[in-house]
């Protein structure tokens, strides 16, 4: 079991080389294929635009982006020839509209096993980034492995931390991180204040684990309490503790809007993630 198609968008040059190593580095231990995506986004709202300025602001922001996709396609290009030549590559250069990004990111994402991608947040980021990871995670249907600046220390961790809540995003989280966890050395499940009430009151995550265990996956399970004022700083903290190099976490349990309004584990994370996260919805 593995990995055999991915993806990586690129949206300018910050984080790129650092993305595009850990795409690389899973690619040639997994003999894989990098699919490479240089995106550049029209951002303009013409609709808030002067009465027949609309032609020239469209033209001007096209040129733009334009030129944003030729910058992206040419730092995608430099990070990939930086690579072992055992790499299989290929890049393909879109200039778009914002309103339209979702389609072609979800459409590529869509046939690729893993896309992997550089923090949605932060200092360099934009809201083209957010869009991008979501794009790939609710119309692609894919799994995304979030990568921080520090990168990604081995395509195979050793050591890997699940993040457990019995919802349905963490199975699937669970299902699509199967060629990394078969190949850890110690899995983690982690349960942040269990609910008193529902199927797993008496054993949390105890069926997963036996799950993980009949494919011959080394797991066990640790159930914390809520020490902290948020669970990603409670999963943060043990996964420094476990020494974990990569984290695996349902995606968006709540509604986006809910979470880029109050809050959400989903973006605490991708906000200070300091090892790569493995997010599926």
């Amino acid at each position: 079991m593995a990995y055999k198609s991915l993806l990586t968008v690129a949206t300018s040059p910050e984080g790129l080389m650092t993305t595009v190593t850990a795409a690389a580095q899973i690619a040639n231990r997994m003999d894989a294929h990098l699919d490479g995506l240089a995106l550049g986004v029209d951002q303009t709202q013409v609709g808030y635009s002067y009465v027949g300025s609309g032609a020239v602001v469209i033209a001007a922001a096209m040129d733009r982006a334009e030129n944003e996709a030729r910058k992206a396609e040419a730092s995608l290009n430099a990070a990939i020839v930086a690579q072992p030549p055992t790499l299989r590559s290929s890049v393909e250069t879109v200039v778009t509209q914002l309103g339209t990004l979702t389609d072609i990111v979800g459409s590529r994402a869509r046939y690729s096993d893993l896309v992997i991608l550089p923090l949605a947040y932060g200092p360099g980021r934009s809201v083209i980034d957010e869009a991008v990871t979501e794009a790939a995670l609710f119309e692609g249907m894919a799994p995304v492995l979030v990568v921080p600046s520090s990168g990604m220390k081995s395509a195979e961790p050793k050591r890997i931390m699940l993040a457990w809540n019995q919802s349905r995003e963490a199975l699937v989280a669970a299902r699509r991180a199967m060629p990394f966890l078969r190949r850890a050395e110690a899995v983690q499940i982690v349960v942040v204040d269990p609910p008193t009430h529902g199927s797993e009151r008496s054993d949390p995550g105890g069926l997963l684990c036996q799950l993980l265990v009949r494919h011959g996956i080394k797991a066990e399970v640790s159930v914390l309490a809520k020490t902290l004022p948020r669970i990603s700083e409670v999963l943060a903290r043990q996964a420094r503790d476990f020494d974990a190099g990569l984290l695996v976490m349902g995606a968006y349990g709540h509604s986006r809007f809910r979470e880029s309004i109050l809050g959400g584990a989903t973006r605490d994370m991708l906000e200070s993630a300091e090892i790569p996260v493995f997010l599926a919805h």
